[in-house]
């Protein structure tokens, strides 16, 4: 007796990175939505961060990128950011949260899935 195929749902996850206060990281962000590697990214402009750094304490002022994408998109999420990022040793976390709204969980996933080949076709 065949048993159905089960799918697991796409997981959405929050990654952090920060780069510096300078940084202009308007196109970076934009990339990443255009390419459907995150749905959405929040940009917190000023973090004080207070780190280690080759034997040194050191204190800067960055900015927090918050990028809200699912599971399946994360190598893809990560080659493209840290081939962008500005830092030697970029900071890349992963959170998977407990809970997430329905309504919000459906824009996510319909926000990072890939276009259908009809859209695909239709802008070339």
């Amino acid at each position: 007796m065949a048993t159905a195929l089960q799918i697991t749902p796409m997981t959405p996850v929050i990654i952090l990175t920060t780069v510096g206060a300078s940084f202009d990281l308007q196109q970076l962000a934009m990339d990443l939505v255009e390419q459907r590697l995150a749905a959405c990214v929040n940009v917190i402009p000023r973090v004080h961060s207070v780190y280690r750094w080759q034997g040194k304490i050191e204190r800067e002022d960055e900015q927090l990128l918050l990028i809200k994408t699912v599971d399946e998109r994360v190598p893809a999420l990560k080659k493209a950011l840290l081939t962008l990022h500005p830092y030697e040793v970029p900071e890349f976390v992963v959170i998977e949260p407990r809970e997430v709204a329905e309504p919000y969980r459906a824009w996510l996933l319909d926000a990072t899935a890939s276009p259908p080949p009809e859209a695909t076709r239709s802008r070339k």
